[in-house]
């Protein structure tokens, strides 16, 4: 059984992407990324940071608990389609306007933001200077972290099965989210999960860098967003002796050009795929070690385990507490992810610079908040031109 043309996949995606960033102006901001860009390429006013590696798209929804080959959790990045050698106010700025734009979906008044900002730039220069905020999950002020992070700890491979797979069973069910691949795609993959360095990857994520990796299903992934115009496909394995052997679950997904900007003199690799594996090494430790980079169908692709713990970011409603300790604790991963790139004279300089940019009104530097400002009103503007073409298109 074959599954849809891509020309039909690409189709059924876009619809799908529409839907999902018509729900909310944050989830717009989120699915966004090329319109934060657009804005920067106008010459907007940013100090330059030292040139490190970014995450590029540093929303709040790419910031959650990631497990490490041994299973233990931290908070850190967790997408890394964007990351490149660049300016970290980028990612300062992006991660503001998200948590604005959270904050005014949550209905909190304008001031609440003034004081987000404030407590973002704690955060952030906090890590800088080595002051690194609790990470054990009693120790973590912001509830709906703490919550995140205590029900991460407590995920089995059954809970990855029942969330991803709404399954148990050995076998990527196939309906609205996983979709039948053509034998071209099948064979493509099955080659390339025959690679040695491969198999020790997978191995020693298990325990065993010897053991046997068999692929037991594979199919597209209809996954978000990122799924758009890309290979994207979900890989069931089987790996050790049939005996004893355990099941895990590989995301393998095309990389593509980063529109985020890379500082003028930076090397980076040219391979996509091993620029985000590398930016991801640099930037989330945890995940970086769980990723590959390799060829399929002569493009490069990404492959990580998914392991149970890995969860992403949700956030409703928050008051007006929870989302100042929240704007302190992100930004203080965020400052981690920079600063541990960094050495200790550079930290000192990138801190200076954002100190001696504060605004004489708001204890938090000026080009920021003009920043979040003007990206508010341009992405609020284009989600509502955004849903008035989903729902003439819904009625055509």
């Amino acid at each position: 059984m074959t599954g849809p043309h891509p020309d039909d996949r690409a189709t059924r995606l876009l619809a799908a992407r529409n839907l999902k960033m018509a729900r909310s102006s944050h989830a717009y901001v989120r699915g966004s990324t090329t319109k934060f860009y657009e804005w920067l390429s106008t010459g907007v006013a940013l100090p330059e940071g030292p040139p490190i590696w970014i995450c590029g798209d540093c929303h709040m929804g790419n910031l959650g608990p990631l497990a490490d080959a041994k299973g233990r959790v931290a908070i850190q990045v967790r997408d890394l389609d964007q990351t490149v050698i660049g300016n970290p106010a980028h990612d300062l700025v992006r991660l503001a306007l998200s948590l604005a734009s959270a904050a005014r979906g949550a209905d909190l008044p304008g001031l609440v933001t003034v004081r987000i900002l404030e407590q973002l730039m704690i955060g952030y220069e906090a890590a800088l200077k080595g002051r690194f905020l609790a990470g054990s999950p009693d120790r973590i002020e912001s509830k709906t972290v703490r919550r995140l992070v205590d029900a991460s700890l407590r995920r089995r491979w059954r809970h990855l099965a029942d969330e991803r797979l709404q399954s148990i069973e050995p076998e990527l069910p196939l309906g609205k989210r996983f979709w039948a691949i053509s034998d071209t795609e099948r064979q493509a993959l099955l080659a390339m999960f025959e690679e040695r360095e491969l198999h020790k990857l997978i191995g020693a994520l298990q325990g065993d860098e010897d053991a046997d990796v068999e692929v037991v299903d594979a199919a597209y992934w209809m996954k978000g967003c990122s799924s758009l115009g890309r290979l994207r496909y979900a890989v069931m394995l089987r790996v050790g002796r049939k005996a004893d052997a355990s099941l895990c679950l590989v995301d393998v997904k095309e990389a593509t050009a980063a529109a985020a900007p890379r500082s003028a003199d930076a090397e980076m690799p040219r391979d996509n795929a091993v620029r985000v594996v590398t930016g991801a090494r640099a930037l989330s430790p945890h995940l970086g070690q769980r990723m590959m980079a390799c060829r399929l169908l002569d493009k490069g692709v990404v492959l990580r385990e998914l392991m149970p713990q890995d969860m992403k970011l949700e956030v409703e409603n928050m008051s007006e507490g929870e989302a100042l300790l929240l704007a302190r604790y992100l930004a203080n991963v965020l400052g981690r992810a920079h600063g541990r790139q960094l050495d200790a004279p550079s930290r000192v300089a990138w801190s200076k610079v954002l100190k001696g940019a504060r605004s004489a009104t708001v204890d938090a530097p000026s080009w920021l908040w003009r920043s979040v400002v003007e990206l508010v009103s341009i992405h609020e503007a284009a989600y509502l031109e955004h849903c008035r073409r989903h729902a003439a298109l819904q009625a055509a």
